[in-house]
């Protein structure tokens, strides 16, 4: 998967190399089936982490990236445990939105409690914007583009849905490219030290989690998100007729 590649419809931006496949693998595996082109942006290579190392979880990626059918994933590079809210930053995801010209983009809270989760969100916010004003970055060698619509992936409990997106279809996809990433989850085998997302249990957690989000639409399955933005509806009864298990 090369960076040669033409517009993108979707692009999901995070900021570790499973991080997107945690969050909203099971969206994009769906996007993709309706025909759309999608792509996982990594902020960092995950140097950090206290399992793997950044050539292994590289090909981990790749892996995932394989898993999900993506048309292109890329890695900034940015240091882990640093990413930050700066110039440096926000170009990087400047050029990259004017460069693939996404209509979507998906990433996560800026109420998530890991800093560098935050301020991803708040990087990705500002690129969008930016990428729209014709004299920013005029050394970057692309023109200004259309702002992306920007849908956050919920971690926090605190923070309510704006949408639920059904993916009963793709639960067992979206855990097969969870699962790519072999040196951070269990491994009963492993020698490396233990983590909570090495835990036995955790795995089975993010499946609960799909299950109850999927609960509260009526379905099997699905991820949740938030939207800063009004939605523009243009067929109200067609997006309020779908069969919905909803008890207030």
């Amino acid at each position: 998967m090369s960076a040669s590649q033409p517009q993108l419809d979707a692009i999901a931006i995070f900021s570790h190399p499973d991080d997107a496949e945690l969050s909203v693998a099971g969206t994009l595996l769906k996007l993709k089936q309706q025909g759309y082109r999608t792509a996982v942006i990594d902020m960092t290579r995950g140097e950090m982490g206290t399992r793997g190392t950044p050539e292994i979880r590289a090909a981990e990626a790749e892996a995932a990236a394989t898993a999900m059918n993506l048309d292109l994933r890329l890695n900034l590079g940015l240091p882990d445990g640093h990413i930050c809210l700066n110039d440096e930053s926000r170009t990087a995801v400047v050029r990259l939105i004017r460069q693939y010209q996404p209509k979507l983009l998906l990433t996560t809270h800026w109420d998530d409690p890991h800093p560098d989760h935050a301020n991803t969100a708040r990087i990705v916010r500002e690129a969008a914007r930016l990428a729209t004003m014709l004299r920013y970055d005029l050394e970057g060698g692309y023109a200004a583009v259309r702002m992306p619509a920007i849908m956050h992936s919920l971690y926090s409990r605190l923070v309510i849905p704006s949408f639920i997106v059904d993916v009963s279809d793709f639960v067992e996809a979206k855990m097969a490219a969870i699962k790519t990433h072999v040196s951070q989850f269990y491994d009963a085998e492993s020698v490396e030290p233990e983590t909570r997302i090495s835990d036995a249990s955790f795995l089975n957690q993010i499946e609960f989690r799909m299950r109850y989000f999927g609960s509260l639409i009526g379905v099997a399955a699905g991820e949740a998100y938030y939207v800063r933005e009004a939605l523009n509806v243009d067929d109200p009864l067609a997006l309020l007729s779908q069969p919905m298990n909803i008890y207030s």
